[in-house]
């Protein structure tokens, strides 16, 4: 039978989108689902303050009477605005080893895009750089994390085949905690604090890191992702949603904040702990049940593998060591903990100042992911 592409316009339609992907890796041992509730929230149309500057809808495809494949055709218009594009990205993309299945979905965005006057498809992006995002190219024997997409290693094969080429790539590494800090870095880090006027914070509650420092933080990441790869800068609104959802989730002990004399907040570095398995025992659900196999990774004070998720540090303090003396105050207390491992997360290819920075630890680069692209 031929593949029939349906328009998401029921809540039941909405459900079987995001557990799509769920049934499609049932038993892969390194597919890490979503959270339920949080893809409820970023696809829903009034709670996702994202559709203050997007426009979307999803769709599902269907073959021999069965969900065969689901893709979400996404506008970002700041992005396009910043970048001076005509894009319409897809995102949420999964379909079965049928070249009939993707090609419907592509082709699906590809109309829908152009009757919006778009001139070119990205992807796999979402709404903004906090969404999941670049399909995986290497790396499908690995355990995926809660920030990154996993997939079958058919699925470049049919973009290629499609006519879709590379966009950009980005780049994880798996990194070795050392036995102990390291004497330079520690020196180093005193020099930079004391020749910069700057120091670390410390917060004793996750309510005084939300109250206090919540906003900052995102506007920091904001400033500093600016010139990254289809960045669109955070709304108030949306920074409000950001705040609710990760804030409660952040161990006190694997985020780093750096201030100024003023208390100003110039550098960060946020890791998190590993959600992959309890995700994956959870089916990605918290209710009804779900939730205690989170109590886990919430309590753990001294898990194994923790997830790094981002640094940022005020574009005139770059250059000054400033990470040097994040990588250090973060260092000190993974040593503590008895943490053993700290997986990246997705680092463009051409982001050599990042990368850089990890220098001194014993790594390996073990995933790659991409952006394609395709004129339509």
């Amino acid at each position: 039978m031929s593949t029939t592409i349906v328009k998401v316009s029921t809540k039941k339609e909405l459900k079987q989108f995001i557990r799509f992907n769920c049934e499609l890796y049932k038993g892969n041992e390194y597919f890490v689902p979503d959270l339920y509730e949080d893809m409820i929230t970023t696809l829903d149309k009034e709670k996702n303050a994202a559709f203050e500057f997007c426009e979307a809808d999803y769709f599902l495809a269907y073959k021999d009477n069965k969900i065969a494949g689901r893709v979400a055709a996404i506008i970002n218009n700041r992005a396009n605005e910043k970048w001076n594009c005509k894009a319409v990205r897809f995102g949420w993309i999964d379909f079965i080893d049928d070249i009939e299945v993707s090609k419907a979905l592509l082709d699906t965005v590809e109309k829908w895009g152009k009757e919006r006057g778009m001139t070119e498809v990205q992807g796999p992006l979402g709404f903004t750089d906090f969404d999941r995002e670049g399909m995986l190219i290497e790396g499908f024997d690995r355990l995926g994390t809660m920030a990154t997409i996993y997939n079958y290693p058919y699925y470049p094969k049919h973009m290629e085949q499609l006519g879709y080429i590379k966009d950009v790539d980005w780049i994880e590494y798996l990194f070795k905690v050392p036995e102990k800090n390291w004497d330079k870095a520690e020196r180093l880090s005193a020099i930079i604090a004391k020749r910069n006027n700057l120091h670390v914070v410390r917060c004793e509650s996750r309510s005084k890191l939300a109250k206090q420092y919540g906003k900052p933080l995102f506007e920091l990441v904001n400033e500093c992702y600016s010139p990254l790869y289809g960045y669109s800068p955070l709304s108030d609104r949306q920074i409000e949603q950001f705040i609710k959802m990760y804030i409660p989730l952040i161990d006190l002990n694997l985020i780093s904040l750096i201030a100024d004399a003023d208390d100003n907040l110039i550098g960060i570095g946020v890791a998190l702990t590993s959600f992959a398995r309890a995700l994956q025992k959870s089916k990605g659900r918290l209710m009804p049940f779900g939730w205690i196999h989170f109590l886990k990774p919430l309590l753990d004070k001294h898990p194994k593998r923790i997830d790094f998720l981002l640094m940022a540090i005020k574009p005139q303090y770059q250059g000054k060591g400033v990470n040097a003396m994040i990588i250090n105050d973060m260092l000190q207390r993974f040593i503590v903990m008895g943490i053993e491992d700290i997986e990246s997360n997705p680092e463009l290819e051409m982001n050599e100042k990042i990368q850089s920075q990890w220098d001194n630890f014993e790594k390996e680069q073990h995933k790659r992911r991409r952006a394609y692209k395709k004129s339509i």
